[in-house]
């Protein structure tokens, strides 16, 4: 099941890097990186792995304000995109990172593991726990607050993509199974009634 989600994103996002690379970063989008950022630069963290960059847009911003930053993606076109922005970019998937053990002070991953189905979701976070440092910084933010999975049937991508949403209880205790919750909120959706948006910000112990 897993290999058959990984090729249909692959098709799916490999169709939509103009969309995706032009759409308007929503203002509480960039309050998030905002506040990641002020605290990797408290930390004096400054290699950084961003998890299903897409066409780069926040990889992007956290290169220009100094950091050095590696992307990976599951499309090629996605990666190839980041590759023209002077991003170091590679196709990659969440449960391979081929990158030798804590490689990275960092990880940043914006709405990219909701793709993983909850019983591949500890081999992707065991390759994560892997190439941080200890006492490196990880965000995890991604679409929840219900129990859900399954291609979404008003998708307009094609093939549709499949989700994995998750209860705050059970993200915070998968969480937990493997690194120390430094803190998590939730952030209220003008467009979702039943879904909000969780963001975790974990360290490695």
């Amino acid at each position: 099941m897993y290999e058959e989600i990984i090729r249909n994103l692959r098709t799916a996002y490999d169709q939509r890097v103009e969309e995706r690379d032009s759409k308007e970063v929503l203002n509480w989008k960039v309050e998030e990186r905002e506040a990641f950022l002020k605290l990797l630069l408290q930390e004096n963290k400054t290699r950084l792995l961003e998890i299903g960059t897409g066409p780069g847009v926040h990889a992007k911003y956290f290169q220009e304000r100094g950091l050095e930053v590696v992307c990976i993606d599951l499309s090629p076109e996605m990666v190839k995109r980041c590759n023209e922005k002077g991003l170091k970019a590679y196709e990659m998937d969440f449960q391979h990172l081929a990158f030798p053990e804590s490689e990275f002070e960092a990880i940043h991953a914006m709405n990219c593991l909701l793709h993983v189905p909850r019983e591949n979701l500890s081999r992707a976070l065991q390759e994560i726990y892997r190439v941080l440092r200890v006492k490196g910084l990880f965000y995890w933010g991604q679409y929840g607050g219900v129990e859900q999975a399954g291609v979404y049937e008003e998708d307009h991508y094609r093939p549709k993509r499949f989700f994995s949403f998750l209860r705050d209880d059970q993200l915070k205790k998968i969480a937990e199974g493997y690194f120390k919750i430094y803190s998590f909120k939730t952030i209220e959706l003008e467009t979702e009634e039943n879904f909000h948006f969780q963001v975790l910000t974990l360290r490695k112990e």
